[in-house]
């Protein structure tokens, strides 16, 4: 495993992200420990209950919600549809 600091890796991070994808042991010593850097699955279905404790009917009413106060934002005028524009920022 090639261990660097953390000032070692920062210059060249994205150096030593594409190695830890190519599958080369890479980890970083941070507070007297080595913290590996590995790709990982990402498993969005899960995603509300992992990162929220949200079950699916949990996520269901706050996606309904959600959706509400974005209409009713949208209605007074306090939101806007982001287009990508420029003239988004105005």
């Amino acid at each position: 495993m090639k261990t660097l600091t953390i000032t070692e890796g920062r210059g060249r991070l994205g150096y030593w992200l594409k190695k830890a994808v190519q599958g080369e042991d890479i980890g970083f010593v941070f507070e007297g420990k080595v913290v590996a850097l590995r790709p990982v699955e990402v498993h969005s279905a899960d995603y509300a209950l992992q990162e929220y404790g949200l079950t699916d009917r949990e996520m269901a009413t706050a996606e309904k919600r959600i959706a509400a106060d974005i209409k009713s934002a949208r209605a007074r005028g306090a939101v806007t549809q982001f287009t990508g524009g420029t003239n988004d920022f105005d």
